[in-house]
């Protein structure tokens, strides 16, 4: 009995030393590419996701672009004032939820510098 547990032991302690207990790192589940400019305009007619800049979604439930690591992917929707339908736009987040009037001013809309955000808390990388 005493060399079944002094074997499980020395197992536990290879294991350990061997870096069987480090957590890997995140690999990308998937990849959503930028739209080509050549057919943004095309997308943007027919209702189509216009994607800003190449995303991915990471195996650990983040979100990753320019170097950068998000917690949430939210899409945001709702209709600007005089407009003939809903735009959605797609971020990057490390704030939670915001609400569509804090997207559309910090989408390049608003001339206030208080409406944006900083990059390391939001970006935008996506609409529809």
């Amino acid at each position: 009995m005493k060399r079944l547990i002094a074997a499980v032991l020395a197992c536990i302690l290879a294991a350990s030393l061997l870096g069987c207990s480090r957590s890997q790192e995140p690999a990308v589940l998937r990849t959503f590419e930028a739209t080509p400019l050549e057919l943004s305009k095309e997308y943007a007619e027919e209702g189509q996701e216009i994607v800003f800049q190449t995303y991915c979604e990471m195996t650990d439930g983040t979100w990753t672009t320019d170097g950068r690591t998000y917690q949430d992917r939210l899409v945001i929707k709702g209709r600007l004032r005089g407009a003939v339908r809903d735009v959605a736009y797609t971020i990057l987040s490390n704030i939670g939820d915001i609400t569509f009037e804090q997207a559309w001013k910090a989408s390049g809309l608003s001339s206030n510098m208080a409406d944006y955000f900083d990059v390391e808390d939001l970006t935008f990388v996506g609409i529809q």
